[in-house]
C-alpha cells in the first residue's frame, strides 16, 4: 500500500486505503469476535496500512478497547481517528451526547482511555446535533490540539455549508485548521459530488468515503439472497436495487468484474482509488471487514488497473443530476470563457 498526505491542509500521511473497525466487537450482537478482529488487523498493517477508524459507540466501546490493545505496541507508526458525538449506547444521556464542548471534553477523555493512548490523530465530530454551532465545535477542537489531547479535528456527515463554514471561521480566528470530512461516498451513492466533493477539492480537505462498497449492494450479493447488513444491522444503512440506476450501476460492476476477471468488490474499490488519482485531494476509501477473508479479498483492488472506458462506463451509470447551479455554470460555461472556452487553459486547482 502506498501512502499520500491527507489533503493540503496538513503533512499527516496516510495510507491508500482506511480500516474501518465498527464491526470490531460483538456489541451490537452482529460483528467479529476479539480473534477474528486482530487477524484483521495485523493484515492490514502487514499490506502497509495505517489508518484506523474507530468511534466511542462502536461495538458499545469494544472497537476502541479493542484498537487500543492491537496498535499499543506500535502506536507512533499509526494514524489514528476516532469519533464522538453519540456516545457509548447505554452509558450515555441528554448532557453528555451530542456536539458541545462539555460532551466533546467528555467523550475524548474517555476515548484516551479505551484506546490507551495520549493523543488522537484525527477526531471527528460524527454527525451534526442540529443545535451545536460551529463555532464551538471548532474552538473546542483548537483547545484540544493546544492541550495535545489530539492532532487534527474533521467534521462527518456535516452538509458542505457548515463545513465551510468552520473552516472560514477557524482560518479567521487562528484556530487549528479543519483537515478535512467523512462522507459516505461508492458508485452508489455519489451525491456526495454535488457539494461536499467539490468543497473538499477546492479547499483541500482530505475525504475519507465511508461505505464503499453501498452496504454491500455493489457485491451482487444481495442478488443471491445473502443477508450481510441485513442479518447484522437489520438493514441499517443498506442500500438496494430501488431503481433502474441502482439495477444499472450493480449490473455494470458485474460486467466489469467478468471482464478483468476480478471480484465486484474488488472493482467497486479500484474505481475509487483511481478516482482518488484524479482528484485535487485525497479521496480514502474506508473498509470495514468482518472477516478475514472479506479483507483479503479488497485488499486484491490495489492491484487492479480500470481501463479509461471501464472507468467511463462506471462513472456514467453512476452519475448523479447536477444541482441547479452546477447545470446553470455547465450550460453558461461558454460565455463565462468569452465565448472561446477552448482557448483558456484550466486551472490547476479548482477555485475556493
Amino acid at each position: 500500500m502506498k501512502y499520500k498526505s491527507f489533503g493540503r491542509r496538513s503533512g499527516l500521511r496516510v495510507s491508500q486505503l482506511a480500516l474501518g473497525t465498527g464491526n470490531f466487537g460483538t456489541g451490537w450482537g452482529y460483528g467479529s469476535e476479539r480473534e477474528e478482529a486482530k487477524a484483521i488487523f495485523d493484515r492490514y498493517a502487514e499490506a502497509g496500512g495505517n489508518f484506523i477508524d474507530t468511534a466511542d459507540g462502536y461495538q458499545g466501546g469494544q472497537s476502541e478497547q479493542m484498537v487500543g490493545d492491537f496498535i499499543a505496541s506500535n502506536r507512533d507508526h499509526f494514524v489514528l481517528a476516532t469519533k464522538y458525538t453519540l456516545g457509548v449506547a447505554g452509558v450515555n444521556n441528554i448532557s453528555t451526547t451530542g456536539n458541545s464542548r462539555r460532551a466533546m471534553v467528555q467523550s475524548v477523555e474517555a476515548s484516551l482511555k479505551r484506546l490507551k493512548t495520549d493523543r488522537i490523530d484525527l477526531y471527528w465530530a460524527h454527525f451534526p446535533d442540529g443545535e451545536t454551532p460551529v463555532e464551538e465545535i471548532m474552538r473546542g477542537f483548537d483547545d484540544l490540539v493546544r492541550a495535545g489531547k489530539i492532532v487534527y479535528g474533521g467534521l462527518s456527515n456535516f452538509p458542505a455549508w457548515r463545513v465551510a463554514r468552520a473552516d472560514a471561521i477557524a482560518e479567521l480566528r487562528g484556530w487549528a485548521p479543519l483537515a478535512g470530512i467523512q462522507t459516505e461516498y461508492s458508485l452508489a451513492e455519489r451525491s456526495a459530488d454535488r457539494e461536499l466533493l467539490p468543497m473538499a477539492e477546492a479547499l483541500g480537505l482530505g475525504a475519507t468515503l465511508w461505505s464503499p462498497l453501498g452496504g454491500g449492494v455493489l457485491t451482487g450479493k444481495y442478488r443471491n439472497n445473502e443477508e450481510g447488513r441485513l442479518q447484522g444491522f437489520g438493514g441499517f444503512l443498506l442500500r438496494s436495487e430501488k431503481s433502474e440506476r441502482d439495477k444499472a450501476v450493480v449490473d455494470t460492476v458485474l460486467d466489469i468484474a467478468q471482464e478483468v476477471d476480478a471480484s465486484p468488490t474488488q472493482v467497486a474499490i479500484a474505481w475509487l482509488l483511481q478516482r482518488d488519482a484524479g482528484s485535487a485531494t485525497s479521496l480514502v476509501p474506508i473498509l470495514g471487514p468482518r472477516t478475514l477473508s472479506q479483507l483479503n479479498g479488497t485488499l486484491d483492488a490495489l492491484k487492479l488497473q480500470l481501463s479509461p472506458e471501464q472507468m467511463a462506463r462506471l462513472g456514467s451509470v453512476s452519475a448523479v443530476p447536477l444541482n441547479a447551479a452546477q447545470q446553470t455554470t455547465l450550460e453558461t460555461a461558454g460565455r463565462l470563457a468569452g465565448g472561446t472556452p477552448e482557448l483558456l487553459l484550466p486551472s490547476a486547482l479548482p477555485a475556493a
